[in-house]
């Protein structure tokens, strides 16, 4: 097809030379190495035919006059389908559905040793046509191709000025060499009943008429097919795709002296058979109205406490993915500086981070955990890696990092967690990572250690965390645990002092054999598996902001109607 077409309009293929390249110098052969993918593995999808038909065209004619020819081209698409619903104190406000492609281009001047991907030229992002018109699609990688070569030739003479001005060696190579793959994979669509979910919604968010208290009670799901396609000079041609399913209910009140008060529960996995039926969703947003009561009328953290405190897996994936997962990933350091990445971790690289029977390997090959999907896995990367596990730290010390394909110093290759976010370039990500001991407890074992370590210590009582806001681990759902009898009582209003990386290293002291999967897709999709963590000593302080004025005046009464 590619041929006909181009025969039709007078081309001679793979020798187009379009408006935007009459600067450019054509030389005969290829440019760049890599094979192009047969034929037959992408008949039949218009997508995969433009982008090798624009690949092969500018490998063989890509060439600026008194520059430097590309080694290295890459098409990345992202195409998303997405239908979400929101409805508000039971009522709904409205359905949304989008269809939109994402187009990114990365062209690299140089070697693999020092090339261009600097600043601007990091690659060039656009949308792209839905339809499947052929010569419309090339037009489109056509254009955007040119414009990524012609920034990435700017930005390797920046490149090279800066490093210059550094004087300092390079002492890793700008881009790794990796196995070229060859992928077709399914297309994936939206399977959902979109409106069987709106009435969850607005059951759901109904509830609030229970409950005068409560000053907000939204709900929302979102349903996503999301099929990725990706080539490069190499001759690596993936098809892949995802389906992605979230809900969540979210909660506001506040308590007597004003204090902001939240539970927002939430859900999310790649099948639909993981997600709540609505009886479930609604019996979810029932009990998360009684924990607010509950917190409205709990006492607050008046004094400051340092002591025992075990965090359940809800809190501990939290936990763990803001103090460990940020700073496992082998982003390189500007230049200039010594670091061998960044982060906490940027010089603990052999060192114990944690103690020696903690291990934390990510894996993105692990499809589920206790039979729920993990929405971190993949077979391969957003840079055409194939995924593989990565054991980064083993009995307490780091040994590995997560990395794509830019080396960092004693890291030469990728080890396929290259990710993006739809129209951005990759970076160094989770996947699906697993914290494990090489000794656990149960829940009722690690409490009663808890408990013991008090009475050693003189406390009358110590704290269990079972919720935290993961964006800044606040935590919701903090309870006291008496040693006398054992009996938890909710409290609100306390904070965390010196939970960092430090603590975790030197004042976690057991695990439990309770792991549970946390989803999460605030950027690329990651699941966080963790059990039970058991710290002998953390401070907690009562938070000194977060009250506010309560309303003036009480809301409308549940039945009122106008007269």
């Amino acid at each position: 097809m590619i041929n006909q077409i181009e025969k039709a309009l007078g081309f001679e293929p793979c020798r187009v030379v379009g408006l935007l390249f009459a600067l450019m110098l054509l030389v005969p052969g290829q440019l760049i190495c890599g094979e192009s993918v047969p034929a037959d593995s992408i008949k039949g999808d218009v997508l995969l035919q433009a982008m090798q038909a624009e690949l092969d065209r500018s490998k063989s004619q890509i060439k600026m006059d008194g520059s430097a020819a590309p080694y290295y081209l890459e098409y990345r698409v992202t195409d998303l389908q997405e239908i979400s619903s929101r409805a508000e104190f039971g009522a709904a406000l409205g359905d949304n559905q989008i269809h939109v492609r994402f187009l990114r281009v990365v062209v690299r001047v140089g070697d693999y040793k020092q090339d261009s991907f600097y600043g601007a030229g990091q690659g060039t992002s656009d949308f792209l046509g839905l339809d499947g018109d052929l010569l419309a699609l090339r037009h489109q990688l056509w254009l955007l191709t040119d414009r990524a070569y012609k920034t990435a030739i700017e930005s390797l003479a920046a490149k090279r000025a800066a490093l210059e001005k550094f004087k300092v060696d390079q002492p890793v190579d700008d881009f790794s060499h990796t196995p070229a793959v060859q992928s077709i994979g399914p297309l994936v669509n939206l399977d959902m009943d979109v409106g069987a979910w709106r009435k969850s919604l607005i059951d759901a968010t109904a509830l609030y008429r229970q409950d005068p208290e409560v000053q907000s009670l939204t709900g929302s799901a979102d349903f996503l097919a999301i099929n990725e396609y990706f080539m490069n000079s190499e001759g690596t041609v993936i098809r892949q795709g995802r389906n992605l399913y979230q809900a969540s209910i979210s909660g506001f009140t506040q308590a007597p002296d004003g204090m902001f008060l939240l539970r927002s529960p939430d859900y999310s996995s790649s099948r639909t058979a993981d997600m709540p039926s609505p009886e479930q969703f609604i019996a979810n947003a029932k009990q998360a109205l009684e924990a607010l009561k509950n917190l409205r009328g709990a006492p607050i953290v008046e004094e400051d406490y340092r002591g025992p405190v075990m965090i359940e897996p809800d809190a501990a994936n939290d936990v763990v993915a803001a103090l460990i997962g940020k700073n496992i990933l082998g982003h390189r350091p500007r230049p200039g500086a010594d670091a061998r990445t960044t982060g906490e971790y940027a010089s603990s690289f052999k060192s114990r981070v944690l103690p020696e029977f903690v291990s934390i390997t990510d894996d993105p090959t692990q499809t589920s955990f206790n039979g729920h999907s993990l929405l971190g896995s993949y077979e391969f990367d957003d840079e055409g890696v194939k995924a593989e596990p990565v054991h980064v730290v083993e009995n307490g010390v780091l040994t590995h990092y997560l990395l794509g394909r830019q080396p960092i110093r004693d890291f030469s290759s990728s080890n396929g967690h290259g990710r993006a976010v739809p129209g951005r370039g990759p970076t160094p990500s989770l996947s699906n990572l697993f914290l494990t001991g090489s000794q656990s407890f149960s829940r009722a074992e690690l409490k009663q250690k808890m408990i013991e370590l008090c009475r050693q210590q003189s406390k009358p009582y110590g704290y269990i965390l079972r919720t935290v806001i993961s964006s800044n681990l606040y935590p919701l759902m903090l309870y006291r645990v008496y040693v006398q009898d054992g009996h938890e009582e909710m409290v609100r209003g306390g904070v965390f002092e010196g939970l960092d990386v430090r603590a975790l290293r030197n004042d976690l002291i057991a695990v439990g054999n309770d792991a549970q999967a946390s989803n999460s897709t605030t950027a690329t999709p990651v699941s966080i598996i963790t059990p039970s963590l058991l710290f002998d000593e953390l401070e907690i302080k009562r938070a000194e902001a977060g009250k506010e004025k309560l309303p003036e005046y009480p809301a409308p009464p549940v039945g009122s109607t106008l007269r």
